[in-house]
């Protein structure tokens, strides 16, 4: 199943004009990156996919409409799953892109060697 591209055109007004940010199909979606790392993603599952500080998921889940992301089974710390309707607004989307390009954007930059 593609990526929902109304999403990732959503996400793609949202970040247009931030410094160091690039997009790339991974994972079945399209991603967004800040300086080489991973910041959200318009997944192939229709939601989105956010990069987060694992110390704050705690805080930001609420197994309803954001939950840990699992990959084949397996938790991905400091990664979260939001569902389509927690971002049917542009407000909500706006929320936790900028969630996602700021945690990404305090990461250290990844060198081209490193960014595949």
């Amino acid at each position: 199943m593609p990526y929902d591209e109304q999403l990732a055109e959503r996400i793609r007004d949202l970040v247009v004009g931030e410094p160091g940010v690039t997009e790339k199909r991974m994972f079945g979606g399209l991603a967004f990156l800040v300086n080489g790392n991973l910041a959200v993603a318009a997944s192939s599952r229709g939601d989105l996919m956010v990069r987060s500080d694992p110390a704050q998921a705690d805080d930001l889940v609420d197994d309803v409409a954001v939950s840990r992301m699992e990959m084949r089974g397996r938790r991905m710390e400091g990664w979260l799953r939001v569902t389509p309707d927690a971002v049917s607004s542009d407000d909500e989307l706006g929320r936790w892109v900028e969630h996602g390009v700021v945690h990404a954007g305090s990461l250290p930059a990844k060198d081209a060697g490193e960014r595949a």
